[in-house]
């Protein structure tokens, strides 16, 4: 992912196809680590919590 960074603020010969590429993997990366790490843990918890209510 570091080596991403320096690509996307490039301004040598290539770039323009190279920023065109680097941009969506470096957001990938970033919201698969959101997903993987937040929103599935939370709705895993809230999932797992709706089953094991007690009814009086």
């Amino acid at each position: 992912m570091h080596i991403l960074l320096p690509i996307m603020w490039s301004s040598g010969s290539g770039s323009q196809v190279m920023k065109r590429i680097a941009a969506p993997m470096f957001c990938g990366l970033i919201s698969s680590t959101i997903l993987l790490l937040i929103v599935i843990p939370v709705v895993f918890t809230i999932w797992k919590g709706c089953g094991t209510r007690e009814e009086n």
